[in-house]
């Protein structure tokens, strides 16, 4: 019997000039992520894949299906975002975080007050949980305070992985093998999932960063971990998020950008401190959080 013929792979949908500049400007106006051309066949695959997903059948279709329906967007923006990421990564902020931060910050506190600590974007939940590991093993005042973490994505599928808390052999590499025993179970398909403890020590909720009011119910912080993410962004809406990152801290509070990344070159409301571990920023009390 002959072999069944070979079908070619689908190739993705081809994107006018137009089409592409609008799909681009929706990504950007919900998410503050800058693409373009350069990006094109990238953009081509996802929008394919959800084209045949929705029976849209035409580009013109699903673009309008995304004008008209802002839970399509979503999807959309989820399928752009990057959750890269493992447990300790630049595990040298964590420790200034318990070496210099946190023992400046409660200077101000009595014991049994409230530290916020918000990690924004937290994918699929290793920051916000690394820093729960972090305090619990090197802060000897963690259980003097009433710690908080909160941790916000705009990608609601990947907040809902990290509620869950399964994490395969990536995202775990860099954790001693203690660590490892004593805080997450053994599952299936060579995953481990965390403790129980550890995972209701997080809240986890939606956030988009460049958005003033799907923050406004978060609250405010003392420690803002926002990293690895304005390096999406254009010079305008960098300089939307430093605004609501500042309306979202504390006086004198401090924020952890990653390591390519500098507030000085975007807003004046934050200062550079220089610890021994890491170069953080810190509120200054200049400015407002505009509408």
């Amino acid at each position: 019997m002959a072999p069944p013929p070979l079908v070619p792979a689908e190739h993705p949908s081809r994107l006018s000039a137009a089409d592409l500049e609008e799909i681009c400007a929706i990504i950007y106006k919900r998410s503050g992520m800058v693409f373009g051309e350069t990006k094109r066949y990238y953009i081509e695959r996802r929008v394919t894949d959800l084209i045949h997903q929705r029976k849209a059948q035409t580009v013109r279709n699903y673009i309008s299906l995304l004008r008209s329906d802002m839970r399509e967007s979503e999807i959309l923006i989820n399928s752009f975002t990057v959750n890269e990421t493992y447990f300790y990564r630049e595990q040298h902020q964590l420790a200034c975080l318990s070496n210099s931060i946190l023992p400046d910050i409660i200077r101000s506190k009595g014991p049994g007050d409230r530290i916020r600590i918000w990690s924004m974007p937290c994918s699929s939940g290793e920051e916000p949980y690394s820093i729960a590991l972090w305090l619990l093993e090197n802060w000897r005042l963690v259980d003097a305070y009433n710690i908080e973490i909160v941790g916000s994505d705009i990608d609601t599928a990947i907040l809902q992985q990290a509620i869950e808390g399964y994490f395969g052999h990536r995202s775990l590499s860099r954790l001693p093998a203690d660590i490892l025993e004593r805080y997450f179970e053994p599952e299936e398909d060579q995953q481990r999932r965390l403790i129980s403890d550890l995972r209701e020590s997080v809240i986890f909720a939606k956030g988009n960063i460049i958005d003033r009011q799907s923050l406004a119910a978060l609250g405010l912080f003392d420690v803002i971990f926002c990293r690895n993410l304005l390096i999406y962004f254009d010079e305008a809406a960098r300089e939307t998020a430093a605004r609501n990152l500042h309306g979202l801290l504390n006086p004198g509070g401090y924020i952890c950008l990653g390591h390519t990344e500098s507030m000085s070159r975007i807003s004046e409301t934050f200062e550079p401190v220089r610890f021994q571990d890491a170069i953080v920023y810190r509120e200054t009390g200049t400015g407002e959080w505009m509408s």
